[in-house]
Parts: C-alpha cells; sequence; structure tokens
C-alpha cells in the first residue's frame, strides 16, 4: 500500500478561475444560444433569452450574428465572437508556454500597455469606417479586426489574470 501526503495547502488563483469561467461562457454562449432558443424546451428557451440578453448590451451590431440554427442567430457579431476567439487563442497559448515568451505585453509595463491599446484599436476602428460607409458588413473582413483585437487584449491581460502572484488564497 503506497500512502501520499500532502505537504502544502491546496492554492486557486480565484482571479484566474473567474477569468477561465468568464471565457468559457463568452466562448460557448454566443453558440449555444440559436441552438437552446430552436429547442422549444422552456427552461432552455430562458438560458438563450440571458444569453441573448448579454449578448445585446455587449455587442454592437448583435442583429449580424451568424444564423446557426434559423431562424434563430448569434448572440454577437462575428467581430465580437472574433475577439472572444483571440482571448481564447492567447489563453491557450499561455496555458502552454507559462506566460514565458517576448510576446506577453504586460512585461514591457506601460510600452506593452501602449501597443496593446493600438492593436486593440482594430475593432473600434473597423466598426467605424462601417459606421460611415466606408464598407459595409462582411464577416470575413469584421471577424479579423475583431481577432487581432482579442489577441492583443490576450497578449496583454493573460499573464496578469493567470500569473502566480495573483491567489487570493
Amino acid at each position: 500500500m503506497v500512502r501520499v501526503d500532502f505537504q502544502d495547502e491546496l492554492q486557486v488563483n480565484w482571479v484566474s478561475f473567474v477569468a477561465d469561467f468568464m471565457l468559457v461562457g463568452m466562448v460557448f454562449g454566443p453558440l449555444l444560444a440559436p441552438f437552446l432558443a430552436a429547442s422549444n424546451v422552456f427552461l432552455l428557451g430562458r438560458i438563450a433569452d440571458i444569453i441573448y440578453f448579454m449578448g445585446n448590451h455587449v455587442c454592437p451590431q448583435p442583429d449580424m450574428g451568424l444564423g446557426l440554427a434559423p431562424p434563430f442567430i448569434m448572440a454577437v457579431c462575428m467581430r465580437c465572437y472574433g475577439t472572444v476567439t483571440g482571448l481564447l487563442i492567447t489563453r491557450l497559448l499561455y496555458g502552454v508556454t507559462g506566460g514565458k515568451g517576448f510576446y506577453w505585453l504586460s512585461q514591457y509595463g506601460w510600452n506593452g500597455a501602449a501597443l496593446a491599446s493600438v492593436l486593440m484599436m482594430a475593432y473600434p476602428l473597423e466598426l467605424s469606417a462601417q459606421v460611415f460607409g466606408l464598407w459595409d458588413f462582411n464577416n470575413y473582413l469584421v471577424t479579423p479586426f475583431g481577432l487581432i483585437t482579442g489577441v492583443a487584449w490576450g497578449l496583454f491581460t493573460m499573464p496578469i489574470l493567470h500569473g502566480k502572484g495573483h491567489s487570493l488564497v
């Protein structure tokens, strides 16, 4: 028989846990909402209503979402979902690298924050160009702008949210 002795108390990084929980909701919520709404099951429809409510309050063009379960559409547009995808990519990258690498922008302090801020302007600049009539909404056009914004945001914030020095226990 083998005895295992746990010397150290389990440490939970609550900031990291909450951030990951929210990211999971942002990744799966907009995708699941149309299927939940189309199910005609009362409780699932209510959950879809909550997801759509949140999407309507964070996305500037939620009515431009992809039709995944017609007539029901995603809870956010592809620009916003591109941003979420960028955050997911950087979270997975952080999980693999452990925050080691030259590309994590928070290690550069204010210079990293400035670069991240400039890159994050891809989303609002594209939206502004659309609003001012330079081009029409196109999923193939808006998604990369959201993706750039999400990657920039993630490259700055992931080490902050998931770093070792942020345990609240």
